[in-house]
């Protein structure tokens, strides 16, 4: 049993160690071992293993690591068949040739909003959206429609761990919530990143289940709030487009 439980300890360790990649490209021993909490030694060893079987590589001038070409290929193997960041793509591209700006389609992954595909604006001055970037919940037009769309207790258990200043505001926010899932969208305004405005409206699937949230995403001076509303009815009619791909 004992054996077993360092077996398990093990390879949580070692996928701990390929999670510090979501964020970063390229990494030393001593920040992976500062990002998952280990001490070096035990790091180095879990390293030595991820690089002889290719999830890992070492730039021998500088030191650090970076993913190796085995994760690609696990990732070539994905199924597209239920992967709506695959089977959405060109409707995504459809959206974004529409609009002019970035698109960008979210899950929710616990207390937090993780970006599974973007299509970016083909303008000059555009908002940059790195697929796999995660965000708190607390803000945005994507984490909004995330909570506004979820099942009831869900929605009570996220609303509830969200830090409120009083409980003004927390009641705004569930207002905004239900004004939300009546008009079929949400925006934010500079609410996360400062000049970034968003419009994001719901996916559902063939069940009537949240799938997913699309997004379009600009700078304020160009995406103001008359211009998102003026989209809005393209957005959502893409979200539906988007709903009746997925099985």
């Amino acid at each position: 049993m004992e054996e077993r439980k360092l077996t398990v300890r093990a390879v949580e360790r070692a996928l701990d160690i390929l999670i510090c990649f979501t964020s970063d490209t390229d990494l030393g021993l001593t920040e992976i071992s500062s990002k998952i909490g280990l001490h070096k030694s035990t790091v180095h060893r879990l390293l030595t293993t991820l690089e002889e079987k290719g999830f890992v590589t070492r730039n021998q001038a500088t030191e650090k690591y970076r993913l190796g070409m085995r994760v690609w290929e696990l990732t070539a193997n994905l199924s597209q068949e239920d992967d709506p960041a695959s089977i959405l793509l060109p409707e995504m591209e459809r959206l974004r040739d529409l609009i002019g700006e970035t698109i960008s389609l979210y899950l929710r992954d616990g207390k937090e909003r993780i970006r599974i595909q973007a299509i970016q604006s083909n303008h000059a001055i555009r908002r940059v959206a790195p697929v796999g970037m995660r965000a708190p919940l607390s803000v945005g037009a994507s984490s909004k429609v995330l909570i506004a769309y979820a099942n009831e207790a869900m929605q009570a258990e996220l609303i509830q761990s969200l830090d409120w200043t009083s409980e003004t505001e927390k009641e705004h926010y569930i207002r905004q919530l239900s004004e939300i899932r009546e008009q079929g969208y949400a925006t934010s305004f500079e609410e996360r990143e400062s000049g970034a405005a968003a419009l994001s409206a719901p996916i559902f699937d063939r069940s009537h289940h949240l799938a997913a949230a699309l997004s379009v995403s600009g700078p304020v001076n160009r995406f103001s709030l008359q211009a998102m509303q003026d989209q809005a009815p393209l957005v959502i009619e893409a979200a539906k487009r988007m709903g009746k791909m997925l099985r």
